[in-house]
């Protein structure tokens, strides 16, 4: 395992963009790494969601508030600086891919050893008491990984509740009444003082435990000029945060046990015309591949499940059969 640096940068675009820069380009057929960092307040957009319908626009105007799409599925999150942001960057393996106790096994430890009585739980929360401290998401290529996730340690948890918006029915299936009665930060937990800083580096301790000095990755300057190019045309532009929604005259909506995937469609003469998924889902596939190839096709049972059979559902969005997305999607 290797520490990756990142020169304590709190700009999320940029942390982001390091993020799938190391992803995509570092060799993990040898080594592990893992990745810190703490942003700006911030509201992180899953990456299959419609950004505008997640977020309380005039909030975010008003308070300047960052809003940067990532590359994992998941819901939106809200960060500031009382939020740390871990990723465990590794070889992609069957075995590791929705194994998010594996991934946060070693965050739960340390706040454990505070006296937080930290747990998994659900499809990838870290809860106590009931209220969620970290959500978790990833994000694979086939080829790499990474698991990332957030730590609710001193966040300003009224931003949370005024940045975003969260869907009445997540709140009904959920038997909630707010986020702010469901979500807490840990230092109403911890037993003795800290700051965000010294849990970093206790985590960091506790995962290098082994190493009689910690292995740090500092990127060189060409890298870096890889990652600000890529924070500066991907993760700061229009296009990616916000995208066209198409215009459609069908939605279909469900919230199935690994989350709710929202169907877009403009059936035009009874032919799927346009068309786009929307969710919190943490499936890891491109479904642009299954909306286009749905484009064109007769909106009708017989064609949906054509083109969907020769797909694996469980690996763009989780655990459904063919017969019972069809049936969500068209009937």
């Amino acid at each position: 395992m290797i520490l990756i640096s990142n020169n304590d940068i709190n700009d999320p675009t940029i942390n982001l963009a390091l993020e799938e820069y190391c992803v995509r380009n570092l060799n993990f057929e040898k080594e592990n790494y893992i990745l810190f960092y703490i942003n700006e307040p911030s509201i992180i957009i899953g990456k299959h969601q419609c950004t505008i319908e997640e977020i309380n626009s005039d909030y975010v105007k008003a308070n300047n508030v960052h809003v940067v799409r990532r590359i994992s599925g998941g819901g939106a999150v809200y960060h500031d600086k009382g939020n740390l942001n871990f990723s465990f960057l590794t070889k992609h393996t069957d075995d590791s891919i929705h194994n998010f106790e594996k991934f946060t096994r070693p965050i739960r430890d340390v706040l454990i050893e505070l006296g937080v009585n930290a747990e998994m739980t659900g499809r990838n929360d870290i809860v106590v008491d009931g209220r969620k401290i970290s959500g978790n998401a990833q994000f694979t290529n086939m080829k790499a990984m990474f698991s990332h996730g957030t730590v609710l340690f001193d966040s300003h948890l009224e931003d949370v509740v005024q940045a975003l918006n969260v869907k009445q029915d997540k709140i009904e299936s959920k038997g909630i009444k707010s986020i702010r009665s469901r979500v807490a930060n840990i230092t109403e937990f911890i037993k003795e003082p800290i700051s965000i800083i010294q849990l970093r580096e206790r985590i960091i301790k506790s995962i290098f435990k082994d190493f009689s000095k910690i292995p740090i990755m500092r990127l060189s300057e060409q890298q870096w000029g890889e990652v600000l190019t890529l924070a500066k045309e991907k993760y700061r532009s229009w296009d990616w945060n916000f995208g066209r929604s198409p215009e459609f005259n069908v939605q279909k909506t469900n919230r199935f046990s690994f989350g709710l995937v929202d169907a877009r469609l403009h059936v035009k003469n009874g032919i799927i015309m346009e068309m786009k998924f929307y969710g919190d889902f943490l499936g890891h596939g491109d479904t642009e591949e299954i909306e286009k190839k749905l484009i064109g096709k007769r909106y009708n049972e017989e064609e949906v499940t054509a083109v969907l059979k020769s797909y694996d559902l469980k690996f763009y969005f989780g655990d459904v059969m063919t017969e019972d997305f069809v049936k969500y999607l068209v009937n």
